[in-house]
C-alpha cells in the first residue's frame, strides 16, 4: 500500500473546500482516507483559509507517505520546517546512493586494471 497526502475535494457545487488527508494511492480522489491532516478554503479570507496538523504530515512522511504537487504547495505555505527536513532527508538519501554507486564503480575499474596487467 503506497501513501500519498494529497487533497480530497468536500463541500457543494460552487462553494469547495479540501481536506488534506493520507491516503492509499489507489483510492479515488473523494474516496475512504486514512487520517485527516487539514483543511484548505480557497474562498475564504486568506490567512483564514489554510489549517494543516504539520506533526501529523511529519509523522506520515516519516513512514513514508508521498507528497502531491498541490500539497507540498500548501505545506510550504503553512508548515515550511516540515518541508524543508523532508528536503535535507531527501537530499541525505541521494548523497548516499551516489556515494554507494561511485564506490561500486571503483572496484570493478581496480579488477581491470589488474586483469590488463596480468
Amino acid at each position: 500500500m503506497a501513501l500519498v497526502i494529497r487533497l480530497r475535494k468536500q463541500g457543494r457545487t460552487n462553494r469547495q473546500f479540501f481536506r488534506l488527508v493520507a491516503i492509499d494511492s489507489r483510492t479515488s480522489r473523494d474516496g475512504k482516507y486514512v487520517e485527516k491532516l487539514g483543511w484548505y478554503d480557497p474562498k475564504a479570507e486568506t490567512g483564514k483559509n489554510l489549517v494543516v496538523d504539520a506533526e501529523k504530515v511529519k509523522h506520515w512522511l516519516d513512514l513514508g507517505a508521498q507528497l502531491s504537487e498541490r500539497a507540498e504547495s500548501l505545506l510550504a505555505k503553512a508548515a515550511p520546517e516540515v518541508l524543508k527536513i523532508l528536503k535535507a532527508k531527501q537530499k541525505k538519501k541521494s548523497e548516499k546512493k551516489r556515494l554507494q554507486r561511485k564506490s561500486k564503480k571503483k572496484p570493478e575499474k581496480k579488477k581491470l586494471q589488474a586483469a590488463k596487467t596480468k
